[in-house]
């Protein structure tokens, strides 16, 4: 059976492209032989999943290693400590075939109900039995512990887990615990009991710090393409296809995945990309992540889902992506924590910033559909959007244009704390019905800040770089050009567009065309 390329479950070696894990295996070996447990945190369609699986064959020669998944524990289970026993029996049964007969006895009369109303207590005998009976070391994995969240049953369970394991001097125990999942279970007795929501005391205190890096570098995803090209022959710019991948995903696993299969299963047969070769190409790759931004996947889902919990979460976003307000990486901080754990941040030179431009771009365009209905600017915009495609091109200036004197006569009287706030969110409202459908945009994060933020426009395989900017006087407006042209020179493009917000009483708004030696800047004051 021929590889694919895997977005949903787990990957397997032998029928799915995958990233070599064998680094990260080592890393993580270490931390079992050191009798370390730990917590496996990362967003959703991580990878944690895979990692495990592979773990648990790359550690089969020296250990016994334990696989349970509390997605197999319902709800009800976890209501007392009995029907947990039970079910956690059940699964340990089913899971683990090196126990010895006297300890599978035990386990089964737990599963049965045999033994009623059994405690914690009751078998964690049984299994400081099981790891003192065994030939070979015991390693327990549990994944999706987040179907335990807010549990106190699992608190307790974590509670007895700690205990042997602060007098594993006096108890056979597991050589190690690891715990996979979303949320880290050392923040759960927070989330519990909100009325403590300062007791940060939680029965997993003991948890070793886990560092290893599950995110794909620009070198992994190029063996994995390697592998594929083997196959396939297609003639692909593997470097260059790699860091491309790598620039828009930051190495997120499922996204790098997913973008691979778009290029391999949908795009190959269409117009522009006729067969495999085609496809495997800069623009098959653009061509993938316009597609992956406009897909309703349940990723997308997860991380929307979210921002309906936690509206706290929302506004540190908005902020981030609109404002352009700077928030240092504080890992104390609810919001960093929070907003890392579910993979919308992640640590760059200790500010936070979003995980990668998809997720950007997700939230760009959930943020701002929800302002689509009744909004005048959006409406203007898709009132009148045939006006700026000329012979299939997109006129940037014309848009421009139009933005400064729509924007000037629904607005123009509004304070310039509004202005300042709004005017972004309030220019891509007008440009989203306009390239919607053909053309795509992005924020270029080195350039976003609270003075300004460049837009890169896609349409049609042409690009156009617009740099939205807050008026600080002529001497910061000057060397904005210069800096928009520099960036200019980097994509070797021959002109720019500036939008400038500008609250001096005496401003001329408009349009004007500005020449730095053989390059045009369009620049527009509102």
């Amino acid at each position: 059976m021929a590889k694919t390329f895997n977005v949903n479950g787990t990957c397997m070696p032998d029928r799915h492209y995958m990233v070599d894990l064998t680094s990260r295996l080592v890393q993580i070996r270490k931390m079992v032989e050191a009798e370390n447990y730990f917590t496996i945190n990362r967003a959703r369609q991580y990878g944690k999943t895979t990692i495990l699986t592979a773990l648990a064959a790359y550690l089969k020669p020296d250990f016994d290693v334990i696989s349970l998944d509390f997605q197999g524990i319902s709800t009800a289970d976890f209501e007392t400590e009995s029907r947990f026993v039970a079910a956690f029996s059940r699964q340990l049964l089913f899971a683990a075939k090196s126990l010895t007969s006297e300890v599978r006895n035990e386990l089964n009369a737990y599963a049965t109900g045999r033994e009623k109303d059994v405690t914690l207590s009751v078998l964690f005998m049984t299994l400081l039995k099981a790891c003192g009976d065994n030939e070979k070391k015991i390693v327990l994995l549990i994944d999706e512990v987040d179907s335990a969240a807010n549990n106190q049953v699992f608190l307790d369970f974590l509670a007895q887990l700690r205990f042997y394991y602060l007098n594993r001097n006096v108890y056979p125990v597991f050589q190690s615990v690891i715990l996979a999942g979303v949320n880290d279970v050392r923040s759960l007795k927070r989330k519990l009991r909100p009325e403590e929501g300062h007791k940060e005391n939680s029965p997993w205190n003991i948890a070793a710090e886990f560092c290893v890096d599950m995110g794909f570098s620009t070198e992994d995803i190029a063996g994995m393409l390697c592998d594929y090209e083997s196959d396939y022959h297609t003639g692909m710019d593997i470097r260059n296809i790699a860091e491309l991948m790598f620039e828009y995903t930051s190495g997120y696993p499922y996204l790098v995945s997913a973008l691979c299969r778009i290029v391999d299963e949908k795009l190959p047969g269409e117009k522009e990309f006729p067969d495999k070769t085609a496809a495997w190409t800069l623009d098959g790759v653009y061509e993938a992540v316009k597609r992956l931004e406009k897909e309703d996947n349940l990723l997308y889902q997860s991380l929307i889902g979210k921002l309906k919990l936690f509206p706290e979460l929302k506004v540190g976003l908005q902020e981030l992506l609109f404002n352009g307000k700077g928030i240092p990486y504080v890992a104390t901080s609810d919001f960093i924590k929070d907003a890392t754990m579910y993979g919308f941040i992640r640590n760059d030179n200790d500010r936070a910033v979003i995980s990668n431009r998809i997720f950007e771009s997700v939230l760009y365009n959930y943020f701002i559909s929800e302002e689509f209905l009744g909004n005048k600017l959006y409406n203007a915009g898709e009132q009148e959007k045939n006006q700026f495609i000329v012979g299939g091109h997109l006129d940037v200036k014309r848009v421009l244009e139009k933005f400064i004197e729509t924007f000037g006569e629904l607005y123009g009287d509004e304070d310039e704390a509004f202005v300042e706030n709004e005017g972004r969110k309030y220019f891509l409202l007008f440009l989203k019905p306009i390239i919607n459908g053909v053309g795509n945009y992005c924020i270029e994060p080195q350039t976003r800040n609270s003075e300004r933020m460049d837009i890169m426009i896609f349409y049609r395989g042409e690009q156009s770089i617009l740099e939205l900017k807050i008026w600080r006087g002529n001497a910061y407006n000057e060397r904005g050009e210069k800096q928009l042209s520099g960036y200019l020179d980097y994509f070797h493009m021959k002109k720019g567009y500036m939008l400038s917000f500008n609250f001096n009483k005496k401003k001329t708004r408009g349009i004007k065309e500005i020449i730095l030696g053989d390059r045009v800047l369009i620049e527009a004051v509102v």
